[in-house]
């Protein structure tokens, strides 16, 4: 089982992450936007304000790692981890603006005056330290984003795996430009770049959004929580169980069924011994709560929530590990 953080080093690792971020990302938007507006080459300067948006995210991960960590108060019972999924959403919007405007650079070069000069050989150079360095932030950020279970992180990684794509596909359009001796191929790759940062964006604000919107919970946990459920004797059919996400915490709500003659204090044993349960199988999981009913009383009017049986017939592997009984 993967070990699980403390909030203090959960924090520790977020700055540490971000900080790296920061100053790789600082010094390949440096080099590649004075190498796209001295060299010449569209394509090479919007990479670089690709990853100059990449520091602004950066900076936001080091300040959201403060907020998230703080517990519940008066005013955020359920405590500040949402901070990270509206951090998200807004990273989403930066990266949307970046890609906007270098498409809109890129079409209007296209359309307009095209340029005549063949941009500098110095943009190959800068392009390539560019692939390598970001090869290894997208890697740091991985490997944090999965440590601390951090959905920015996660995003930021993987908004930085396009960012490779991206100056490999500026890498191919510079050689063709060299090759063919054809300047407005710069610009072409430019508007191209300009399409699969816009769909970047999007991706990572359908994402977040999905968790706004308490949406977006692995199928497999609700797999994990019936399983947790069948190994405590008198739960029965767990029904109406709901997971959603708090940053990088899970709430997780459900019903059980008891036998109608057990007394209040037995049931809240069950109850008590469910919640442990689900908090062992699923390290990650904040709070349980356990909704206790008598056996055969598990029909509802409204159909919000899974129940074993469908989550059983809803997986992909129709035989779900562990799953109770009705």
């Amino acid at each position: 089982m993967p070990h699980k953080p403390s909030p203090d080093s959960r924090e520790a690792l977020l700055r540490r992450a971000s900080w790296i971020a920061i100053i790789g990302n600082a010094f390949l938007a440096t080099i590649k936007i004075a190498a796209g507006h001295f060299g010449g080459s569209l394509a090479v300067l919007g990479d670089g304000i690709d990853s100059s948006t990449d520091v602004a995210i950066s900076i936001m991960t080091l300040v959201i790692a403060t907020i998230a960590s703080r517990p519940g108060d008066r005013e955020h019972p359920y405590g500040h981890g949402r901070a990270e999924t509206v951090a998200t959403t807004v990273l989403s919007f930066i990266v949307f603006f970046a890609g906007a405007q270098l498409l809109w650079g890129a079409v209007t070069g296209i359309l307009g005056d095209p340029p005549r000069e063949v941009p500098s050989r110095v943009t190959l150079v800068v392009t390539v330290v560019s692939i390598i360095g970001k090869l290894l932030l997208s890697y740091s950020q991985l490997r944090y984003g999965r440590r601390t279970n951090s959905s920015m992180l996660l995003a930021n990684a993987r908004n930085m795996q396009m960012d490779v794509l991206t100056s490999v596909s500026v890498l191919v359009g510079l050689a063709f430009t060299f090759l063919l001796d054809m300047p407005l191929v710069d610009r072409i790759v430019a508007a191209l770049v300009a399409l699969w940062i816009l769909k970047n964006a999007f991706a990572i604000f359908r994402d977040a959004n999905a968790e706004l919107m308490d949406g977006g919970a692995d199928h497999a946990l609700y797999g994990d929580v019936f399983a947790a459920v069948a190994t405590v004797p008198g739960a029965l059919n767990p029904h109406r169980t709901r997971i959603r996400r708090l940053g990088a915490k899970l709430m997780v709500d459900l019903d059980i069924e008891v036998t109608p003659e057990m007394t209040v204090a037995a049931a809240h044993r069950i109850a008590t011994a469910v919640e442990q349960a689900i908090k062992t199988r699923l390290p990650e999981v904040y709070d349980v709560v356990v909704h206790v009913e008598p056996e055969g009383a598990g029909a509802h009017g409204e159909c919000y929530g899974l129940s074993a049986a469908d989550h059983a017939a809803d997986a992909p592997d129709a035989s779900a590990p562990d799953s109770p009984p009705h």
